[in-house]
């Protein structure tokens, strides 16, 4: 972890405030909707009250143990264009993690 990025597990609506409380600008889901069954929260349940707090939200599912060059560039242009510091999540955190830094290895990331 770097002070522009952190890295979650699942989170839900009820926790963006803690999230702006330690001070993070963006949220970047990378957990597919449903992946967990129906007691997941939605992106667009986590966008609405990540924007009603002011955070910039994006939602970049991706599949856990299939990460693509394609998922890992277009990572890094949101990440590059969102305001820092930016919280990652995916369902354990790991595929966020994963995805940072493969972006970081391909010299993608503008840090």
């Amino acid at each position: 972890m770097s002070d522009l990025v952190g890295f979650a597990g699942q989170i839900g609506p009820e926790h963006i405030s803690q999230v702006v409380e330690k001070g993070f600008k963006s949220v970047i889901n990378n957990r597919p909707d449903l992946e967990g069954g129906p007691s997941q929260p939605t992106s667009a349940d986590l966008e609405v009250a990540a924007r009603e707090a002011g955070l910039d939200y994006v939602y970049q599912p991706v599949v856990a143990g299939q990460i693509t060059e394609l998922d890992v560039r277009e990572f890094a242009n949101n990440f590059n264009e969102l305001p820092k510091p930016v919280l990652m999540f995916c369902r354990t955190g790991n595929r966020s993690n994963n995805l940072y830094q493969l972006a970081k290895q391909m010299d993608l990331l503008d840090d």
